[in-house]
């Protein structure tokens, strides 16, 4: 799954923080290098396996709407939490996204296989 996003086209790499949140850096398509981290953790705000917690200000502005285009997310928001200075929206993932994410995940296991 790729993302479009200041002007570069990135991969998505999916992790997860200590706390089981869904972690996603964005990082170049041309050469490997890292982009972006798009996500955040909040580490006292549960999220549901389908949420994530977007990091969408300072040098991520804009990050919602990248995410949005790729149909990684859905448009609408549905929380937005505080934390210090800032407002992080949480945005559900797409089932187009957990479907890759999904399949990534059962080619990994099936290389570790063979």
């Amino acid at each position: 799954m790729q993302v479009i996003f200041a002007r570069e086209k990135c991969s998505l790499s999916v992790g997860q923080y200590r706390n089981g949140a869904t972690a996603i850096s964005l990082e170049s398509v041309t050469d490997g290098s890292p982009v972006a981290v798009a996500t955040v953790n909040v580490e006292d705000y549960p999220l549901q396996d389908d949420q994530i917690l977007v990091k969408d200000y300072s040098e991520n502005a804009g990050m919602v709407s990248a995410l949005v285009n790729a149909n990684v997310i859905h448009p609408l928001p549905v929380a937005i939490v505080s934390s210090g200075y800032v407002k992080i929206p949480c945005h559900r993932l797409t089932d187009d996204f957990m479907s890759w994410w999904d399949q990534g995940a059962l080619d990994r296991q099936l290389e570790r296989l063979s």
